[in-house]
């Protein structure tokens, strides 16, 4: 499944994969996100490389716009709230500019502390 884009021009479609990817990016830029993280059979890995994007779940929604999930790992010491309102404005400013889709929601989960 894709989001739609619609203009004068015709109908844009972006798949939620390069959304996520996108999500992942401009997330991975904010001071004390340590990666996003996979949840699988209770165990929280770390994700790297091609398989980041995992941490991130793009739903549409009915009226045209998108949810973002984002599961991660920050680092022991910073201030969880902070980090977390830094990773939603960074997203939601990065994910609208680059493919015209309003986000009308993103949810932080954080699925571990890593102490260095």
């Amino acid at each position: 499944m894709s989001a739609k884009v619609m203009n004068q021009y015709g109908c844009i479609e972006i798949d939620k994969q390069v959304i996520s990817q996108i999500a992942y990016r401009s997330a991975m830029e904010s001071y004390g996100l340590v990666g996003l993280a996979y949840k699988s059979k209770g165990i929280v890995e770390l994700l790297r490389g091609e398989n980041a994007f995992k941490g991130v779940l793009v739903e549409e929604l009915e009226d045209n716009t998108i949810a973002i999930e984002l599961y991660v790992i920050l680092q022991y010491g910073t201030n969880i709230s902070t980090v977390a309102n830094n990773i939603i404005d960074r997203v939601k400013y990065t994910v609208e500019k680059l493919t015209s889709i309003k986000v009308s929601k993103i949810d932080i989960n954080v699925q571990g502390i890593r102490v260095k």
